[in-house]
């Protein structure tokens, strides 16, 4: 476990969370906005948590948290990170899976990475980048205090379409009021 809230534990992926990883991966509506296609295979899904499961937090590059609840040891989904700027930002990723979606655990878990990496890491700035179709997404990081600093129209080819992309900031300034 690397960091923890009142019902979550992230952690790093473990082979046993390969099925589930496969399961949210592969549902066509958590695909979507993702960098991904479903269904996401088994075999790609093992070989994400081999790669991920050995990565170093705090390095320049994506790590990768599995949200895991506590209590049930459920896997809830995942949260990235990308550091650069010599670590002093982070870009900021995140994946629910549907049985877990609507019930408050991405913004629990982003909140507490974003803590980690803004309060107790003293990183800079943590920025999101998303398609403007994800609404839910843009919610939860406007409800988090994450500012819209930027709305490019048809700046992304993705998935054989043009789409626009939202881009979200928070300054670890503006965190410690929040």
């Amino acid at each position: 476990m690397l960091l923890q809230t009142d019902r979550l534990l992230l952690r790093r992926f473990r082979a046993g969370d390969a099925p589930a990883l496969a399961a949210y991966r592969s549902d066509p509506d958590v695909a979507r906005y993702q960098g991904w296609d479903a269904p996401f295979p088994l075999d790609a899904a093992e070989r994400f948590v081999a790669a991920v499961g050995e990565r170093d937090p705090r390095a320049e590059g994506w790590f990768q948290y599995a949200i895991e609840r506590r209590g049930d040891g459920a896997l809830v989904g995942d949260v990235g990170v990308n550091r650069h700027d010599e670590g002093r930002q982070a870009e900021l990723g995140f994946t629910l899976a549907p049985g877990f979606q609507r019930q408050g655990y991405a913004a629990e878990a982003v909140r507490r990475v974003v803590d980690h990496l803004l309060l107790e890491e003293g990183l800079h700035r943590v920025h999101a980048s998303l398609d403007a179709r994800n609404d839910r997404s843009a919610r939860l990081l406007e409800r988090l205090a994450f500012r819209r600093e930027a709305y490019e129209i048809q700046s992304q080819f993705w998935k054989g379409e043009w789409t626009d992309d939202v881009r979200y900031a928070v300054l670890a300034s503006e965190w410690s009021r929040s």
